[in-house]
Formats: C-alpha cells, structure tokens, sequence
C-alpha cells in the first residue's frame, strides 16, 4: 500500500532533521493518511479511501464526495477514485 493519498496526490516529501548545533540529517515527512468511508450521495453507498486528512477537509468544504471529484483533476486522482468519479457522471447522466 503507496503512502499515497487517493483524492490529492499528496505523497512523501524529504527535507532535513536540524539539530540545536544545526547537524542535518535525512528525513521523510510522511502525509497524515486516514481509511474512511465516504458516502455518495448519486451512488447511495459508502466508498473506502485512504485520504489525507487535509483532503477530508477538502471534500467537506466542497459540500462532499460527488461535489468534490467534479471539480478534481483526473492526473491527480488514483485509479480507485477516477472509476468512481465516472461511475457518479453515468449515473448523473442517465438521471438527467
């Protein structure tokens, strides 16, 4: 499993750990991931993701999950995220 955050695209970063005589060292900042359900309200199910925490308070701004992969880049979408996001644009198709 990537450390790899589904809706944003948000991954590891490096930088340095600085010591109080300024020694740097490598390091890894990793993203804040958190497994939650998601619930669609097109597609009246929960969706499992591994998201950051940053990006579940993305998609509560944007008013939830179908509002929040409208307006999402497909390049930083995961695959899991880009077949519901047009599983949601069928569905809201064929209601129209």
């Amino acid at each position: 499993m990537s450390r790899r955050c589904e809706l944003t695209g948000k991954g590891p970063m490096s930088g340095n750990n600085v010591s109080h005589a300024h020694n740097k060292t490598r390091r890894r900042f990793l993203p804040n991931l958190n497994d939650v359900t998601l619930q669609s309200e097109t597609l009246s199910r929960g969706v499992k993701m591994r998201i950051s925490a940053a990006a579940l308070r993305s998609v509560d701004h944007r008013g939830g999950l179908d509002a929040f992969l409208a307006k999402a880049k497909d390049s930083e979408l995961s695959e899991a995220a880009l077949k519901v996001k047009k599983e949601i644009a069928r569905v809201q198709a064929a209601q129209a």
